[in-house]
This record gives C-alpha cells, sequence and structure tokens, in this order.
C-alpha cells in the first residue's frame, strides 16, 4: 500500500523551506531549556522528568504532529491539488496510508530524537529517563498523526483545531483534569516510559494494557475514517 511517488511529494511538501524552519522551532528550544535547566541545576532525575514529561511530551510532540498531521494532506484538499493526486491510478486507501508514513517519520525525527538529546544534556540518562520519554515520544508521535491525518482530511480548519487541540486538552486537561487524562494520548504515551523506568519516576492514570489498546485502537480507527473520507471526495467531473 506504500506509494514512493506518494511518499516523495508528500516529503517535499511537509520539509519545504517554511515548514521545516517551524519544525525545528520547538525541538531547538527543547535544548535550550534543557542546556540552561542543566547548567542551573545539574543532574537531577526528577528534573529530568519534568521537563520532558512537562514541555517535550506534553507540548513539543503533540504540536509536531499537528504540523505534520496536517500539513500531510490538509495544504493539498484546501487549495484543490488533491484532485491531481486522485486523479492518478492510485488506491485512496493507499494514499492515506503512505501520507500517515510520513507524517509519523516527520514527528518521530522532529519530536522523539530532540526528547533524547535533552534527556542526556538534562541527566545522562539516570534512570533511564531520556530512553522513556524517547520510548514515549515514538509512541505518541504514531497516533498523534493519525488524528491529525484525519483532521487534515475532515476540516479546513484542521490547523487551528489541532491547535486547541495540543494546547488545551493535551498540554492542560491531559495533564492537570483527572477525567481528561483517561483521554489523551499523552497519558497512554506515560504509561509506556513508566514501564521502561519502573522505578515511579515517571507516573501515569492509565494503566498499561488500556494505555496500549487505546493508542492501537485510536490510530487504525483514524487511520480506517481518514481512508473513508477521501473516498467520498469526488473530482469534477466524476458526477
Amino acid at each position: 500500500m506504500y506509494n514512493p511517488t506518494v511518499a516523495r511529494l508528500t516529503y517535499k511538501a511537509l520539509l519545504g523551506r517554511r515548514r521545516a524552519a517551524i519544525l525545528f522551532v520547538l525541538p531547538g528550544l527543547l535544548l535550550l531549556i534543557a542546556a540552561a535547566v542543566r547548567g542551573f541545576n545539574g543532574a537531577d532525575d526528577q528534573i529530568a522528568a519534568d521537563v520532558l514529561g512537562g514541555f517535550a511530551l506534553a507540548t513539543m510532540v503533540p504540536l509536531i504532529g499537528v504540523i505534520a498531521g496536517t500539513g500531510a494532506i490538509g495544504p493539498e484538499i484546501d487549495d484543490g491539488s488533491i484532485v491531481y493526486l486522485l486523479a492518478k491510478p492510485v488506491k485512496r486507501p493507499s494514499i492515506i496510508f503512505t501520507k500517515l508514513i510520513v507524517a509519523i517519520a516527520v514527528t518521530m525525527v522532529f519530536s522523539a530524537v530532540p526528547t533524547f538529546l535533552a534527556g542526556y544534556i538534562l541527566n545522562g540518562n539516570g534512570q533511564q529517563v531520556a530512553v522513556a520519554y524517547t520510548v514515549a515520544a515514538l509512541v505518541a508521535s504514531i497516533a498523534y498523526s493519525a488524528l491529525f491525518l484525519l483532521l487534515g482530511t475532515v476540516s479546513r480548519h484542521a490547523v487551528v483545531i489541532g491547535l486547541v487541540y495540543a494546547l488545551v486538552w493535551e498540554a492542560l486537561f491531559g495533564t492537570l483534569i483527572e477525567g481528561a487524562k483517561t483521554l489523551s494520548v499523552q497519558q497512554w504515551a506515560l504509561a509506556v516510559a513508566e514501564k521502561v523506568t519502573g522505578d515511579g519516576l515517571i507516573a501515569s492514570d492509565v494503566g498499561l494494557p488500556v494505555a496500549v489498546a487505546l493508542l492501537a485502537g485510536v490510530t487504525v480507527a483514524a487511520t480506517w475514517y481518514a481512508g473513508q473520507k477521501l473516498r467520498t471526495l469526488t473530482l469534477a467531473g466524476d458526477e
């Protein structure tokens, strides 16, 4: 189902000069924060977990997911250029699957890699904090990419809605409000990170089996529904 031509076009769109510049801002800010915190406080496992959990996983990863997920298809739908792709002999579920793979790859590179580097800057991976949050960023990247790709398929205001979701639901409600935590990708990813450290330094309000099931379920459901929505798009002259 993976289509190299669709992938190449999507990578080109996502990594264009303006969008790539935006993608580099948050990772760069995370590394600057990590260096400053290490300089002022030295190596501390709890502080490292707070920085990586509070900024990297709660803010940076979902925001990069918004940029990559919606950017993989939203602009093409908005400007109408998607019709040229749909006119090609490529199955529409294949288009969605390929764009999802590209969005996941971009989100992982711009979120998991800087999370790992920031963790080492903060405490040299003491208590496996850097690895734990890197794994969390990786699994969260998959779910966020699927959710925001779906959003880019169904709404012309995908970026705005995605930003509200990332900044309000994930960074605020998903961190502070008990009931909302169960429905937070961040908390699902934290459950995986908690398993990696295994010492109570990282804690999630969602059990690991439930978290894994929800991560997989949301990813599959969002990808499937995005494929179904793309099927409903008709080309001029199809009717």
